[in-house]
């Protein structure tokens, strides 16, 4: 049977897109050949290819090598933190939208 990918939503990879070409320009600032991040970061050269392109079949964890690499990880911690999550924080505190537990009767008869 042949397995296919889904095509993903244009915005994501509009994203990844973006992604890929500031991880090339802050490697092009510092004056970094692609074999020096690559070995930097022990990634090989096409991988580091694949990230500046921005592939969504890049696994996460060669963006996050690529950019730790750089000294550019600090500013990951942001993404998707809970404090910062507006909408969520909304959520969370809107009385509609909260778990309402279903009490259950005990029977204690022996």
């Amino acid at each position: 049977m042949e397995r296919t990918t889904p095509t993903p939503p244009l915005a994501v990879a509009q994203l990844a897109k973006r992604l890929g070409e500031r991880v090339r320009s802050a490697r092009i600032r510092r004056k970094l050949r692609k074999e020096d991040l690559a070995l930097k970061a022990g990634l090989s050269r096409n991988a580091i290819d694949a990230v500046e392109a921005g592939k969504l079949t890049t696994g996460l964890g060669t963006y996050l090598l690529a950019l730790w690499a750089m000294g550019l990880a600090e500013g990951l911690d942001l993404i998707a933190d809970p404090g910062l999550d507006r909408d969520g924080l909304a959520l969370e505190l809107d009385p509609q939208t909260m778990r309402v537990r279903v009490g259950t009767k005990v029977d204690n008869d022996f």
